[in-house]
């Protein structure tokens, strides 16, 4: 087999930061993408396709974090909770990521520099499929290129979400620095930055073309219609297009998962109302993604971060996710509110689960804010009362006003605590990130995360591009401030 050019000596290219060596030439891995000639058969491009998503769980050789997995820094898992409000830093830890929570980064730092180029892996291996799908015809052709043009805009939104300003976020924002959108598999290509009205345009017309033609269900571990009309339905909210938000949640048939089922969800004991994830097993991937948040048994628990006391306070007794994302756990004779997510199934502490993407419950949760932003105050209790009534034993009800807006927004905080929305929420919604002040122990008191408050108008909601990145590309521009 003729050798190809690796997915990594592409992206030392493109974004720069990596290096590799003559024999990662000269083999074809799965999670690798190839030249035409690997692109032959219907089982050729199904095995394409299951390597953009292998990319998705890489980690990054610089060290940094990862994208979706296989770090113990971080990356999407972790990162826009340790930005927020919804975690305190705990003095037990390892101290990671203390930087990025204290929003004292820089280009030298190389924040989240690994989710930004295993994303542009995943990318790079998306357009290698679409590139080379031309002549091919067979039973599996549009749902493989619905994946493809759906992993490609996933990707793309998860870095301009982190890296650049969101429609929402400001009244300039559509014209303001976001990234470079790839629509080429080109080894070469030394990208200039796109305006963020200009990526998320693209992301809509990869979104809406995959939504046409991609399964309506999926085997474990792919995209199927119902989880990419909910990214869609998500970007069109950050868009502020409320219409077409309200209309694309509406699309998603699957049903938020009952309350009896979800500590199981948690705990991989059931999937209900999962659209997508990505099963992590020891026969296959055997990472241990709950490091993020804590090590240890809950007799003995070093948590990273623990749940902030006010998010801790906001879990009413009668909300199951309370059981269900959170837990006390001890150490030293101290007590800590720990993060249950990702923490491990049932009996283990070694936080390997499966990791879950998108879930059903954000679909009515979408709607409710869009319905409400179009005047629609009816059908946006309607939608949110979807998800109330399936987590409480007595679900709130009845808001107007104002109210209605805060009690979606706080159902928004209560469902995806710990599972990378709140930073974005924030940011677009064009809020101040204001912390607590209180302590790393269960009942407020310890020692507080080291700096409480992110300005609504900070330059640092949106991160820097490393140094790497900058200097291998020059056409790369840094974000205003750094």
């Amino acid at each position: 087999m003729k050798k190809i050019i690796s997915r990594i000596a592409v992206l030392a290219l493109i974004v720069g930061g990596f290096t590799s060596c003559d024999n990662e030439l000269d083999q074809i891995p799965f999670d690798e993408t190839a030249t035409e000639n690997a692109y032959l058969t219907a089982s050729d491009f199904e095995n394409a396709a299951r390597g953009i998503y292998a990319t998705m769980t890489g980690s990054n050789s610089l060290g940094g974090t990862s994208y979706w997995g296989g770090s113990d820094t971080g990356g999407m898992l972790d990162a826009p909770d340790v930005l927020s409000d919804n975690v305190t830093f705990s003095q037990i830890g390892r101290f990671s990521r203390r930087t990025l929570h204290n929003w004292q980064y820089g280009p030298a730092d190389y924040p989240l520099s690994g989710l930004y180029n295993i994303a542009y892996s995943t990318i790079f291996a998306a357009n290698q499929l679409l590139d080379n799908v031309g002549g091919f015809e067979g039973d599996n052709r549009d749902n493989v290129v619905a994946e493809a043009k759906a992993l490609r805009a996933l990707a793309h939104f998860n870095v301009v979400t982190f890296f650049g300003k969101i429609p929402t976020e400001s009244g300039d924002a559509n014209g303001s620095l976001g990234i470079a959108y790839m629509t080429e598999p080109d080894p070469n290509a030394l990208p200039a930055r796109e305006t963020v009205g200009a990526v998320y345009a693209k992301i809509v017309e990869d979104l809406v073309a995959a939504a046409a033609d991609i399964n309506v269900t999926s085997e474990p571990g792919r995209l199927n219609r119902d989880a990419v009309n909910t990214l869609l339905s998500r970007v069109y909210l950050y868009m502020g297009e409320w219409q077409k938000a309200a209309t694309t949640a509406s699309l998603v048939s699957a049903t938020v998962a009952p309350r009896e089922s979800v500590v199981g969800v948690w705990e991989d004991t059931n999937r209900d109302g999962v659209l997508f994830y990505i099963p992590n097993e020891s026969t296959n991937l055997n990472l241990n993604v709950g490091v993020v948040w804590s090590q240890g048994a809950v007799s003995a628990i070093k948590p990273e971060y623990v749940v902030s006391y006010e998010l801790n306070e906001l879990f009413q007794d009668q909300d199951i996710r309370k059981e269900a994302y959170t837990f006390v756990g001890t150490y030293q004779g101290e007590q800590y509110n720990a993060i249950k997510k990702l923490f491990g199934r049932p009996g283990q502490s070694n936080g390997m689960v499966d990791i879950k993407i998108f879930r059903a419950a954000e679909a009515p949760l979408n709607l409710a804010e869009a319905q409400f932003n179009l005047g629609n105050e009816g059908a946006a209790r309607a939608a949110l009362d979807q998800v109330r009534s399936k987590r409480y034993t007595t679900p709130p009800s009845g808001e107007t006003g104002n109210a209605l807006r805060d009690a979606i927004r706080l159902e928004r905080r209560l469902e995806f605590a710990f599972e990378y929305q709140r930073f974005f929420d924030l940011k677009r919604w064009g809020q101040m990130i204001e912390r607590d002040g209180r302590g790393d122990k269960a009942d407020g008191t310890g020692t507080a995360s080291d700096v409480q408050v992110l300005p609504a108008n900070s330059y640092k909601f949106e991160l820097p591009l490393s140094q790497g990145a900058m200097d291998r590309n020059p056409n790369n521009v840094q974000n205003p401030g750094y």
